[in-house]
């Protein structure tokens, strides 16, 4: 087995090593937290850098180990290196009458949006609605859905079939982050959302479900979620005084442009949330079903449609290399669910440095950490910055990474933290100060 270094001080790699100073004993460095705890891990990967790019304190730092939820910050940076943090992701809404029998039909044609969200979807009905009446237009006789960006039965490494919200399945339609969250009242079931009405597949699947466990997926097959999409947007559209018969079905946007078939309305809706107030919720909060519409938009977006398990790879994998030259990584999905993917703390923190722009999208986890977590069975990690607020610029922010793969108490990473940031401030730091914030830690992922 390899020894594990800890390097207090500056390190040089291969092999030169500075003592540590008094001065370094008495702060974080020597703290029992680092100096025995974390020494004694056989499966430990820490790297913690100072302004200049040095390390301070270095644990196995090229160490390959799974990155669990830390993965989300490599989705994070791809998508705003590529988008911008103000972009905003568009739905394709086309309403058109056919001849033969005057059938007014809707088509809704997804991107993969992943905050089409009750409110959103309330907007957008009456946007249509206005747009529909203007046109004499007071009943749609259909919706058709076309899903196609996503690949149809896409299947992402990692995800298991369970109901919880955290193994939502990707759709490129899909609202409330394809799941539900229902209650009982008087024996009947109802939203437990004062924003969203309740729906049939809702109904249904409510009376299959213990909804005592609060919100859940809407199951695996994509295709449910995308009928509740398409019930839940009728739903408001008759709110605001459009009929909407039940027909759902499934054909390509571009069959609205067959003859036949004349335009009404064409509405291209782009969420009022912009990436970056979507990429700080996935931080805090650790949402895979986020991370996951993220990185499918884009493998979609950089290698064409339909995006695939394996565009997604592709797409991770070859930009990584090409934007740090890295070699001795894998990553197979965006969200940190696979045990297959593979990255190192140093990897993490040069990712953490080209993430400067965009720093303040994590979750303070403790006072003067900025970081995200990951949790896997197993599995305990920590990447972010800690602030030195005794610097006043961008290069106050310290960026560290700490990957542990194997069982460690829920808080001794924020306890590693502490004691680094101990190291830099010399601050008078007790475990007693933990912080009790929810994305301190999270339970899952």
């Amino acid at each position: 087995m390899a020894v594990a270094t800890v390097v207090f001080g500056v390190l040089l790699f291969g092999g030169m090593r500075e003592e540590a100073s008094a001065a370094d004993r008495e702060t974080g460095w020597e703290s029992p937290v680092i100096q025995t705890e974390l020494r004694g891990l056989s499966k430990a990967s820490l790297l913690f850098q100072d302004t200049a790019h040095r390390p301070l304190v270095a644990l196995s730092p090229q160490r390959p180990m799974i990155p669990a939820s830390t993965t989300k910050l490599v989705t994070a940076y791809l998508a705003l290196r590529h988008w911008g943090a103000s972009h905003r992701f568009k739905t394709d809404f086309k309403v058109v009458k056919r001849a033969s029998d005057g059938a007014v039909i809707l088509w809704v044609k997804g991107y993969g949006d992943p905050f089409l969200v009750s409110e959103a979807l309330q907007r957008i009905a009456r946007t249509l609605a206005e747009s529909l009446k203007s046109q004499g237009v007071a009943r749609i006789d259909a919706v058709y859905l076309d899903a196609s960006y996503f690949s149809p039965g896409l299947v992402l490494p990692g995800l298991s079939a369970t109901l919880n919200p955290y193994d939502a399945v990707p759709s490129a339609l899909a609202a409330n982050f394809n799941t539900l969250f229902l209650t009982t009242r008087q024996g009947q079931v109802v939203s437990a959302e004062a924003q969203t009405p309740l729906t049939p597949t809702a109904a249904k699947l409510g009376k299959q479900t213990d909804l005592t466990q609060g919100r859940f997926n809407l199951g695996q097959d994509a295709r449910v979620g995308q009928r509740y999409f398409a019930e839940l947007l009728s739903a408001f559209l008759r709110r605001e005084g459009i009929g909407v018969a039940r027909s759902v079905a499934w054909h390509g946007l571009a069959e609205a442009d067959s003859p036949g078939l004349a335009e009404v309305v064409f509405y291209r809706h782009y969420n009022t949330l912009n990436l970056a107030g979507m990429v700080r919720p996935m931080m805090r909060y650790s949402t895979n079903f986020i991370a996951n519409q993220l990185i499918l938009m884009l493998a979609a977006e950089q290698l064409g449609p339909p995006a695939t398990a394996e565009k997604v790879a592709e797409l991770m994998n070859d930009s990584l290399k090409r934007a740090f030259g890295w070699t001795d990584f894998y990553l197979e999905e965006g969200a940190g669910l696979s045990r297959a993917n593979r990255l190192s703390a140093q990897q993490l923190v040069a990712l953490l440095e080209a993430f400067r722009p965009w720093k303040d999208l994590l979750p303070e986890v403790e006072t003067d950490v900025w970081a995200k977590t990951g949790t896997l069975l197993g599995v305990s990690a920590l990447a972010g910055y800690i602030e030195n607020d005794q610097l006043k610029s961008d290069q106050a922010w310290l960026p560290f990474a700490l990957l542990i793969n194997q069982p460690v108490p829920l808080d001794f990473r924020n306890r590693v933290a502490l004691a680094l940031k101990q190291g830099v401030l010399g601050a008078q730091l007790s475990e007693s100060r933990l912080s009790q914030r929810p994305e301190s830690y999270e339970s899952a992922n």
